[in-house]
């Protein structure tokens, strides 16, 4: 069985190793598809928390599967996986946070994940297909990052959201905030991105802090208001720290990007605004069944995102163009 392992930053390696045998518990699976995401691009290059060398990257899998015991599955079933492999028994998982649990091992983060053909993983983490394809599956898992942050805002009708990152996950995160009545506003410096967002997700306020003042921006569209929602999409320790000033009073601030270094920020001001700080990890078996069902509603469009596709067997060739902006890639799929 063929595998491609990162090494260390920057270096990728195909290897071949054994077929796994799938555990009491545990299901084998034929992997279909595999989205990269800015985890994998930012362990590739060596920026990533929460991640040791060497591992096998890949989280956000479509796949068939090929043995099982679990309840309501049989062979050749297509599904997606819930990739947050949880240990049941903390005070997070006690709760039903099972994305935050204490124990963590995300797969292709703390553990081995997709990208080899083959992948034995736990029956609590299959979500069948429901009628969605490959593609579609395969992005599952980073809308669901979107829809949690969202529903941890507790986003209302009406109310200004602003997403600081047009990323995937940030342009998951517009999405959701869209669906749940908001009026979203996306922040990026990459005017493509902000034009797919407008584009292909129907986002009526676009800012590029390179052309604009976005505080003049914000009060122009909020009429002084400023945006009662703030969420980082970018992980970028200055735009973290930036976007305090433009939360609201009474504001909602959520930080989805995951930066290595310590925040700041100036505590009169977030103490006068009686704000609230909150983080946004991973997302919940509620947030994949909402995701799939604003698929199959049609308010979602996965299909939108992939801009790249390319062989499992050409990966190497490809990877490190996606950390250039230049290459206009908002979502790229492997193919097995």
């Amino acid at each position: 069985m063929k595998a491609l392992v990162c090494r260390t930053p920057r270096q990728f390696d195909y290897i071949n190793t054994e077929m796994p045998v799938a555990a009491e518990g545990e299901t084998l699976l034929k992997i279909e598809r595999i989205g990269i995401c800015g985890t994998d691009l930012h362990a590739f290059e060596g920026t990533q928390p929460y991640f040791n060398y060497p591992r096998i990257l890949g989280h956000e899998l479509a796949a068939t599967i090929v043995q099982t015991k679990a309840v309501g599955f049989t062979a050749g079933d297509k599904v997606t996986v819930i990739p947050y492999m949880h240990c049941g028994n903390c005070i997070a998982c006690n709760s039903g946070k099972y994305n935050c649990c204490v124990n963590m091992r995300v797969f292709g983060v703390h553990i081995d994940g997709g990208m080899r053909e083959f992948v034995a993983v736990p029956d609590h983490a299959l979500i069948k297909s429901e009628g969605l394809s490959l593609d579609e599956l395969a992005l599952i898992e980073p809308l669901s990052i979107g829809a949690h942050a969202v529903k941890r805002a507790a986003v209302v009708n009406g109310e200004f959201v602003l997403i600081i990152g047009a990323g995937p996950i940030g342009l998951g995160i517009a999405q959701f905030a869209k669906i749940a009545g908001a009026q979203v506003i996306v922040v990026d410096v990459n005017d493509d991105r902000l034009q797919f967002c407008t584009t292909n997700v129907g986002i009526e306020h676009a800012i590029n802090p390179l052309k604009q003042d976005i505080m003049e921006a914000l009060k122009q569209i909020t009429s002084n208001d400023m945006p009662t929602v703030v969420i980082d999409a970018t992980g970028n320790l200055d735009a973290i720290n930036n976007a305090f000033q433009y939360l609201a009073h009474s504001g909602r601030y959520v930080l989805v990007g995951l930066q290595k270094g310590n925040i700041g920020f100036n505590h009169p001001e977030f103490h006068k605004r009686e704000a609230t700080l909150m983080s946004s990890r991973n997302a919940n078996v509620s947030d994949f069944m909402h995701v799939m069902d604003c698929i199959k509603q049609g308010l979602v469009k996965p299909i939108n995102y992939i801009t790249h596709r390319v062989a499992f067997d050409e990966v190497t060739n490809h990877f490190e163009s996606w950390l250039d902006p230049n290459s206009k890639v908002v979502k790229a799929i492997v193919e097995f």
